[in-house]
């Protein structure tokens, strides 16, 4: 048996499936929104090679660059709610009553749909029957605003359903990890006299230091390319105000019929998850001797 399991050429067997799918699905896509950056190209018609001028004038369009910021804010606000994800499993995680509903609880919005869950916040921000703004007059302020039609808090007000929506997700993981951590550990601890604070900060979290890193990865990366609950929500109005990278690239495809340039969009803003990978990776690196 272990012969066989030895031998490469059945290893390879194996893999080449795999390696289809995954150049098929991902490789060649790729090398292909590259190709298209480089056209001028409505989608239908001819394709004009323009090297790089929809980069050049990508560098200077400043409705992109508004775009990348909101995405930045999104990437931004998303890693610091791992924050809270974590405290909470670490409750979860510390035998109280009632964990595993609450757990079930906060998994409930993965199982919705985007879409379902973009409408189930349209109608909690309606600015006349919204369930907020029906709170918000209760409590005295006779003149709430109109989230999603406010420029000032459009993006704020997507990026609140946002952060709900993952929840379960990331606490998920969190529980996971924090679950396989050996009991033996956390009483021995606790026998020479550490507090509950001492044993989340000094052991747990170096334990399940990797799990955090990857999580940030998830986070930061899923937000710079998010889309479809700003999409249904908000189409990256008012004025852009919601406007993300992604939502942008759509916009130029297939309202401005610009494959050519949405493509240069699309490629570009892999390099920037890559970059921004790299950079994080690069970042938690320094601590990697501790596990």
């Amino acid at each position: 048996m272990n012969k066989v399991l030895s031998n490469k050429k059945v290893i390879a067997l194996y893999i080449t499936p795999a390696l289809f799918l995954v150049l098929a699905l991902i490789y060649v896509p790729i090398i292909q929104t590259g190709y298209y950056g480089l056209m001028k190209w409505n989608g239908i018609g001819e394709m004009d090679f323009i090297g790089l001028k929809n980069y050049k004038v990508l560098m200077k369009d400043a409705l992109f660059w508004k775009s990348a910021l909101h995405s930045f804010s999104l990437a931004l606000f998303s890693a610091l709610s791992l924050i809270g994800y974590l405290f909470i499993s670490i409750i979860l995680a510390s035998k109280i009553k009632g964990a595993d509903l609450l757990r079930k609880i906060y998994l409930i919005p993965m199982l919705l749909a985007s879409v379902a869950i973009a409408q189930l916040w349209m109608k909690i921000y309606h600015p006349s029957n919204g369930m907020l703004n029906t709170v918000l007059v209760a409590i005295g302020i006779e003149d709430p605003p109109a989230w999603l039609a406010d420029a000032n808090l459009a993006l704020y007000a997507i990026i609140i359903p946002i952060i709900w929506q993952y929840a379960g997700f990331y606490i998920l993981i969190y529980y996971a990890a924090l679950k396989n951590i050996p009991e033996s550990l956390v009483e021995a601890a606790r026998i020479d006299g550490a507090s509950p604070l001492q044993i989340a900060l000094k052991i747990k979290l170096p334990l399940i230091m990797n799990v955090i890193k990857v999580t940030i990865v998830l986070a930061v990366v899923g937000s710079l390319k998010y889309f479809d609950l700003i999409y249904v929500m908000t189409g990256g109005g008012p004025n852009g105000a919601s406007e993300v990278m992604a939502s942008y690239m759509y916009q130029k495809a297939f309202k401005g019929f610009d494959f050519g340039y949405a493509s240069a969009i699309g490629f570009f803003l892999l390099v920037i998850c890559l970059v921004v990978t790299y950079i994080i990776r690069r970042f938690t690196a320094a601590n990697k001797d501790i596990y």
